[in-house]
């Protein structure tokens, strides 16, 4: 199918009003904490029934990326995620809000969401058969060794407490352990109580520790609270619209200067979207740590860097195209969202495998290039609304805070529509606000229990397909070999700035 043609369907006014109900629909569920993609393209997915194939893929691939950058504002403006893929946008993002810059924080998230996206959709649809091969030479061994290598990332996130930050991303790897043995059967740390079988969720886990905790901080002393809120997040509140949007609007300069951390974090992204089961929450906390190792002040990471922000939305954006190319060709979905899309293919009749890109290639290819426009106009209606978003900055905290843990409850109970979710978040928004007020940070706990799992249930599988040779077995595999000498790299390379430190230190 011909690129002309693809873009006369999606110029077709069902394609074209399904693919803006997915940008506005997406970005709006995004915003909300604790809903993100997968509840979003859950929530339209009745919408899509009486829509055409290529209509109602387009929306669902739309709701994706779009609810992912939705995520960025709350993460920014209010230290509150709207998804775990942007929890490390909250970290510099917030604290350029504090510092007044929060229309420039969200531009340049916009920029980095925008070439993240449009990257990852470009190579979706010209290398996704090649690509997706990659996928099947993963196995149990790559995924222990994939987690292990997000898990050296603890250390670098605080950097004036390590021990802290070992201690929590140690307290993190507990909670992973809650529930049922994947391998054994057998219960652990549940007392009895048949709601923990399952483990502790991680989506009320993020909510508690990053929204609730936030919100008890500010509630704390809501009178100053609210005083820097409104005075001192977003500049002038009075500004006209257009004002705010060319502040919003990142200058050609800045662009230039965050682009290679951008497309470095997107080629990032894009790899970990094609691994099935890793997913934005990973992929934008491996980023971050990229950029902060590259970056020639790694110290302002933390502090306000848009370069964090850029690499944190740069990949969990690309993520959103990496996670199609095993779903359309293999029909292996890359993350929990796009295992729901999967669900929308089927219901329209479109198979995954070769044949999608034969037989339904006039299907397939428009919704393909769709996801790549979606992703332009995105950050276009994210600029345009952007300003008026920003006007949460300078609601009161007295009024905020209500909104927020409702908004909060409403998103972890939606979770998996179970009350004990709720329980759950109020308890780790208890943990988060003791751990903020003794100088902790419940960054390396979420961390922990993202990867917690996979690196249990990697080892344990790898443990039988060794079959008592467990070094032999992983140094027989090559991309496990390449992923040992990551992690060293990863471990030493702290070690060799601290050297480095030292000898210019003594040369001054």
């Amino acid at each position: 199918m011909s690129f002309a043609n693809a873009i006369m369907t999606l110029m077709q006014p069902e394609v074209f009003l399904a693919m803006m109900v997915g940008i506005l629909g997406g970005m709006i569920i995004g915003i909300l904490p604790g809903l993100g993609g997968t509840i979003a393209a859950a929530l339209m997915m009745p919408l899509t029934y009486s829509l055409s194939p290529t209509a109602a893929l387009v929306m669902l691939t739309t709701i994706y990326t779009s609810a992912v950058y939705g995520g960025s504002f709350t993460a920014i403006l209010l230290h509150t995620p709207g998804t775990t893929a942007s929890a490390a946008t909250a970290l510099d993002g917030y604290e350029l809000t504090k510092q007044g810059k929060g229309l420039e924080s969200l531009g340049v998230a916009s920029f980095a969401s925008v070439v993240g996206g449009l990257f990852s959709a470009i190579m979706l649809l010209m290398i996704a058969p090649s690509l997706s091969k990659v996928a099947l030479m993963f196995s149990s061994p790559e995924y222990f060794l994939i987690a292990i290598f997000g898990l050296t990332i603890i250390g670098s996130l605080v950097k004036d407490a390590p021990i802290k930050g070992l201690a929590a991303g140690a307290f993190g790897l507990l909670i992973s352990t809650v529930g049922m043995d994947a391998m054994t059967g057998q219960l652990r740390f549940t007392f009895g109580k048949a709601w923990l079988h399952s483990g502790i969720t991680i989506v009320p886990t993020m909510i508690g520790l990053f929204a609730i905790s936030q919100v008890l901080i500010l509630a704390e002393n809501w009178a100053h609270a609210n005083e820097q809120m409104f005075e001192d997040t977003d500049g002038n509140l009075k500004e006209s619209w257009w004002t705010s949007v060319k502040r919003m609007v990142p200058s050609g300069k800045m662009m230039l200067k965050l682009l290679p951390n951008a497309i470095r974090s997107a080629v990032a992204g894009l790899l970990i979207g094609i691994m099935p089961g890793a997913g934005g929450d990973v992929a934008c906390w491996v980023s971050y740590d990229m950029a902060k190792r590259a970056s020639k002040t790694p110290e302002e990471f933390g502090k306000g860097s848009y370069a964090g922000i850029c690499a944190s939305e740069a990949a969990n954006n690309a993520v959103t195209g990496g996670s199609f190319i095993p779903l359309f060709t293999l029909g292996v979905p890359g993350s929990s969202t796009a295992a729901v899309i999967l669900g929308g293919m089927m219901i329209h009749g479109l198979i995954p495998g070769n044949s999608l890109f034969t037989d339904q290639a006039d299907k397939v290819y428009p919704i393909m290039i769709g996801f790549m426009i979606a992703n332009v106009l995105m950050g276009i209606i994210g600029v345009l609304i952007g300003p008026t978003l920003t006007r949460l900055a300078g609601v009161p905290i007295s009024s905020l805070a209500p909104i927020l843990i409702v908004l909060c409850m409403i998103g972890a109970y939606t979770t998996n529509g179970n009350i004990y979710d709720v329980y759950i978040a109020l308890a780790f928004g208890i943990v988060g606000y003791l751990m903020r007020r003794t100088g902790f940070t419940p960054t390396p706990i979420v961390l922990a229990v993202i990867l917690g799992g996979m690196a249990e249930n990697g080892f344990s599988q790898s443990l039988i397909m060794a079959r008592g040779n467990v070094v032999g077995y992983y140094m027989s595999r090559p991309i496990s070999c390449v992923l040992i000498v990551l992690t060293l790299a990863a471990l030493l390379w702290p070690i060799y700035q601290w050297i480095r430190g030292k000898l210019k230190a003594k040369k001054a």
